[in-house]
């Protein structure tokens, strides 16, 4: 297909044309909850009256997950709105490559068995412990795990990052005590040695993303690689130690362990051994990635002697970089997306977002292309974050990235500018209700910082985002009611929701020009993309979804 856009017929098309989009910001199904409802966001409100407003889908198969029961999140959200369609994505792809048999029939899988048959060594698997879906699923382990035993793999080690951030937040117990079930089973009935070894919350250890906070990943090498850090006989003895010495602490704030015997621990990683990070979303497994791979030139941490192992990631995290070598999966080979289309014709485009999303509007973005496709035309701008806990400076960077758009669209540069605010969904992680409320209001805020100068410079104005979190704070009962915690207080939804969320279109100006399209029901957040090419001026491409809007 060609990558040539044709000039829409009967508009001539905006410059700029701005695309925000609000993080983890959805249409929430109860009142009771709803934090972008009960927040203070009267430009948003004013938006949605004043612009086309529409509500798009952003999970389940609208953004190529395996079923409508599965939460979207920031790494499909982008994907979807940056190449305008849908593509099957890491957790579809991964789980037909366990089910259908092909992912053990693959070079990297045979490698890796082979590698520890033959060495009589250890086959380790690194990943978030969960069914949430978004960086892995537990079924995919259990289903290597079997194989591992069925080709006579004797020992394995886990490494269990806790999640509670894409399931409840105080769930973990929920997975360790019939996974620990399962093992003993497998262990039972295969004569093999399956155990896990280490682990710690996802947002404690291991688990950084973008550079953000290197020490991060240095204390989970720390307890996976090298068998240091506070001991306990088990997994489930060290979550419940922890949660009773640290009162209301998070599944993914908990901090690392170690799980030993007789004072040695069960499972480091040493020569010889080959390893699977089996989380398939990117993002969050780059870093650990780059530890295990990269040679003299890794400048993360003081990572001590790194041992010699065969190491493979679920999927290719970055393809570009080829990182990791080895991979079970191949990724989804997303191209034509409207970064490509704009700078072929010679658009200018401005992507930018603080560092909890700048991997988001520029890797993501672009299809899961780390490069740009045209250095003279694509201006990235990364506002770094604060290494604090969300919750304690929940505005995050929102004033200091309105700044910078405010000094670009006036410029006159830029053809297309998208923008990521993170704090509906990094401050909605948290499960602190006060601080989700001041998180909506600072983008709300910054919404109005924009209106003015959108306006004045004749652009438009596109508001939506990747998919809901702070529109769903709540656990609720299948009738609908709120769920109490012991303090009787509500229980805390910390996971993305299954909410759609808002599209709205302002074209100050152009009102009489702009309209909402006649069928617009069950569309997806792919369907921005087409929405911003015609408000520029140019024609839907062929294959992408159609826009929210209507012209002339």
């Amino acid at each position: 297909m060609s990558l040539k856009l044709e000039r829409l017929q009967g508009f001539e098309g905006a410059r700029p044309v701005v695309l925000v989009i609000m993080d983890g910001v959805g249409i929430g199904k109860y009142v009771e909850g709803d934090y972008v409802r009960s927040a203070s966001m009267p430009t948003l409100a004013w938006l949605k009256e004043h612009g086309v407003y529409t509500q798009l889908k952003a999970h389940g198969r609208a953004v190529g997950m395996p079923s409508d029961a599965d939460m979207g999140n920031s790494e499909i959200g982008h994907n979807a709105i940056g190449c305008g369609r849908v593509y099957d994505q890491g957790a579809a792809l991964v789980g037909k490559a366990v089910e259908s048999g092909s992912m053990f029939e693959g070079k990297t899988w045979q490698e890796l068995v082979a590698n520890v048959k033959g060495k009589g060594t250890t086959l380790h698997f690194i990943g978030l412990l969960s069914d949430g879906n978004v960086h892995s699923h537990l079924d995919h382990l259990k289903g290597m795990l079997q194989q591992a035993a069925k080709e006579g793999v004797k020992r394995v080690r886990i490494h269990a990052l806790i999640d509670g951030r894409d399931v409840p937040p105080t769930s973990a117990l929920d997975y360790v005590r019939p996974f620990e079930a399962f093992l003993a089973e497998l262990n039972g009935k295969a004569g093999v040695d399956y155990a896990i070894a280490s682990g710690g919350g996802r947002m404690n250890i291991t688990m950084d993303r973008y550079e953000a906070n290197w020490d991060m990943v240095a204390r989970g090498w720390a307890c996976h690689v090298r068998g240091e850090g506070r001991q306990f006989a088990s997994a489930e003895a060290a979550i419940e130690t922890y949660r009773a010495e640290i009162p209301g602490v998070l599944d993914q704030d908990l901090p690392a362990f170690v799980v030993a015997k007789d004072g040695q621990p069960l499972g480091p990683i040493g020569d010889g051994d080959s390893v699977v990070l089996f989380n398939f979303r990117g993002d969050r497994a780059i870093e650990l990635s780059k530890a295990f791979e990269q040679g003299d030139e890794f400048k993360g941490f003081d990572r001590g002697r790194r041992p010699d192992v065969l190491f493979a990631g679920m999927m290719q995290y970055d393809g570009d970089a080829g990182i990791p070598k080895r991979f079970l999966v191949e990724p989804p080979r997303i191209t034509r997306t409207i970064g490509e289309y704009l700078a072929d014709a010679g658009v200018r485009q401005l992507a930018i977002s603080e560092t909890q999303k700048y991997g988001h509007v520029t890797y993501f973005f672009n299809g899961n292309r780390a490069e740009k496709f045209s250095g003279e035309l694509e201006d990235y701008v990364e506002v770094p974050s604060d290494i604090v806990p969300f919750e304690e400076r929940p505005w995050m960077k929102s004033a200091e990235i309105t700044d910078k758009l405010l000094e670009a669209i006036p410029s006159g540069k830029y053809g297309f500018i998208r923008v990521n605010y993170p704090n509906g969904d990094m401050v909605g992680h948290t499960g602190v209700f006060d601080a989700v409320h001041i998180a909506m209001e600072a983008v709300d805020l910054a919404l109005a910082r924009l209106l003015p100068a959108v306006e004045k410079a004749g652009g438009i104005l596109v508001v939506s985002a990747d998919h809901g979190n702070s529109d769903d704070m709540y656990e609720h009962a299948k009738d609908g009611s709120v769920k109490l915690g012991a303090d009787g207080k509500p229980k805390a939804r910390t996971a993305h929701s299954l909410n759609p969320v808002p599209a709205i279109v302002w074209a100050p100006g152009r009102e009489n020009q702009v309209h909402l399209a006649d069928d617009v029901e069950g569309l997806g957040i792919s369907s921005l993309t087409a929405t911003c090419l015609n408000l520029m001026g140019f024609a839907t491409p062929e294959g992408y979804d159609r826009p929210i809007v209507k012209l002339g």
